[in-house]
């Protein structure tokens, strides 16, 4: 059996770790007390995502708009892709929401350990505090989006329907889908770091295979389950269900595989994270 570690925390106070296995390893009464690292980490990334850049937040509107309009023409005005009879600029800003959420906390949360070496190195906390706050830095681009979908939906005449008060579940699935691949690739990152050459092309790759700029119902019935093993595609559905009803009805068989795939992930996840861990500070 492996001996315990004795940490100093300061104050003649000591911390004894024992080494655990499985998702056992994962404490999270001491990711709780931790709590206001947390908080401030996650308020550090958001204040940090728009420092010194020119054009500051307003990068939050002018991404999702022209990628919007760029869709809207390639798609549904050049290729001519189904759109149910609803306007194809909601069709798209409603999947975007989503998908740059994920794209943004993906890239955050995979270079956060890296970028963090100094604290890892010099002090004791739960690492996996790092990625998880990473994950929260594009909040703020979430809620501005949601707030742009809106003016969409009034521009367009979109009314409201009863299913967009399910918005926050599917934005919770989008969470948890985000820190799953999130823990894995922050994780792998710290022993290979081809990872930050990864995660752009992955990105870039997954906005077209991804329903974004289409909607799902295009796919072959035959290959529905098997399109869904993507998670993303599960929670796209959802959020256009919510905003457009109707016609949108997720393929929910789907959206049980996505969400089986996510939790795999998770759990996965963080049982690489917590063996990983404890050769962070020496690799890193």
């Amino acid at each position: 059996m492996a001996e315990p570690t004795v940490i100093p925390i300061g104050s003649g106070e000591e911390r004894v770790i024992r080494a655990r296995h499985g998702l056992v390893a994962v404490d999270f009464q001491e990711l709780w007390r931790y709590r206001e690292l947390f908080v401030f980490l996650a308020w550090r990334d958001i204040l940090v995502r728009y420092k010194q850049t020119a054009l500051g937040i307003a990068w939050a509107i002018l991404q999702p708009f022209l990628t919007t309009v760029v869709f809207t023409v390639i798609f549904g005005r050049i290729a001519k892709f189904p759109s149910e009879g609803a306007p194809y600029a909601v069709i798209t800003l409603a999947a975007l929401l989503p998908w740059n959420y994920f794209s943004n906390a993906m890239s955050e949360s995979s270079a956060s350990l890296v970028l963090s070496s100094n604290m890892i190195s010099k002090t004791y906390f739960p690492r996996l505090i790092i990625p998880a706050s990473a994950i929260l830095s594009g909040i703020i681009d979430f809620l501005i989006s949601v707030a742009m979908l809106a003016v969409f939906m009034i521009v367009y005449r979109v009314p409201l329907r009863p299913e967009i008060l399910l918005m926050p579940v599917f934005f919770l699935v989008c969470v948890l889908a985000a820190f799953a691949v999130g823990v894995w690739l922050s994780a792998l990152n710290v022993k290979y770091r081809d990872v930050k050459y990864i995660v752009p092309f992955f990105t870039r790759i997954g906005l077209y295979v991804s329903p974004v700029g289409f909607l799902s119902s295009i796919v072959p019935e035959r290959w529905r389950l098997l399109y869904n093993l993507n998670p993303m595609v599960g929670v796209i559905d959802g959020f256009r269900w919510c905003v457009l009803g109707g016609k949108f009805t997720p393929y929910w068989p789907g959206f049980l595989v996505s969400v089986a795939v996510m939790l795999t992930l998770a759990i996965t996840g963080l049982v690489y994270f917590r063996t990983a861990e404890k050769k962070f500070a020496d690799i890193i």
